[in-house]
């Protein structure tokens, strides 16, 4: 018998038979993770089973390649927190999406885990999650192997200026750099690069520039599948503007 226990976020939950479910739980040392919870559709647990809640996890199977079967402690609700306000849930599900979209299965990485761990804890808390949700998608591309060069311009060397991204190869490129070809690179908003004052209205043009590279460099490398669907959700609730 092959056991082991950690501390999770819940991914996804689906009915599995009559009373059973099928949860995908990200955690840092055993990566995203399946496993049947046994009860896991009553009503008892769906409160406890929702997207992004942290859960106390012990899974056991015979063989390592088997599904395998959870138990499920809670240890945090998130799905409170973000009910209310439909751009952190938007932030809530997006999250969940590409972490399931993009890691595979049993694959740790802690890294991301303790960074993704950070913005699940600022939904509904604060809108700085917003930007710190921008910086994970950079971290998300570079984890995976597609980190962008935004440090200096590509044609110039300059530090100073640093506006767009060229499209094909993920490098910064200066207002001088950018010449005749400006109208074809990519907005490199001061949010994007961590810097300035963290403008939120920055943000839908900062998720435009990562959201290029999850599509034409990501997820060619995983099947070629679309982006999760909350991740457009995610770009047009903060495009839409207005309150919560």
């Amino acid at each position: 018998m092959i056991e082991w226990r950690s501390d999770g976020v819940l991914l996804s939950a689906r009915r599995h038979g009559e009373n059973a479910a099928i949860i995908d739980v990200l955690t840092r040392d055993h990566g995203r993770h399946a496993g049947v919870v046994r009860g896991g559709a009553s009503r008892k647990m769906a409160p406890i089973l929702q997207p992004g809640a942290q859960l106390d996890v012990s899974w056991r199977a015979r063989l390592d390649a088997h599904l395998g079967a959870f138990t499920v402690e809670p240890i945090k609700s998130r799905a409170a927190a973000v009910m209310d306000d439909r751009k952190a849930l938007a932030g809530l599900n997006a999250l969940c999406g590409l972490l399931q979209f993009a890691l595979g299965e049993r694959d740790p990485h802690p890294e991301l885990y303790d960074r993704s761990l950070l913005v699940f804890d600022l939904l509904g808390e604060t809108d700085a999650w917003q930007l710190a949700y921008v910086q994970w998608e950079l971290a998300l591309l570079e984890e995976l192997g597609f980190g962008l060069d935004l440090e200096s311009c590509a044609v110039t060397g300059s530090m100073q200026e640093l506006i767009y991204v060229s499209p094909r190869t993920g490098r910064a490129v200066s207002r001088q750099g950018a010449g005749e070809w400006a109208d074809r690179l990519l907005a490199l908003p001061a949010c994007l690069r961590g810097v300035g004052d963290g403008r939120l209205d920055d943000v839908p043009a900062a998720l435009a520039t990562t959201g290029h590279f999850l599509q034409t460099w990501m997820a060619p490398q995983l099947g070629n599948k679309p982006l999760p669907a909350s991740r457009d959700r995610l770009v047009q609730a903060l495009s839409a503007g207005g309150g919560p």
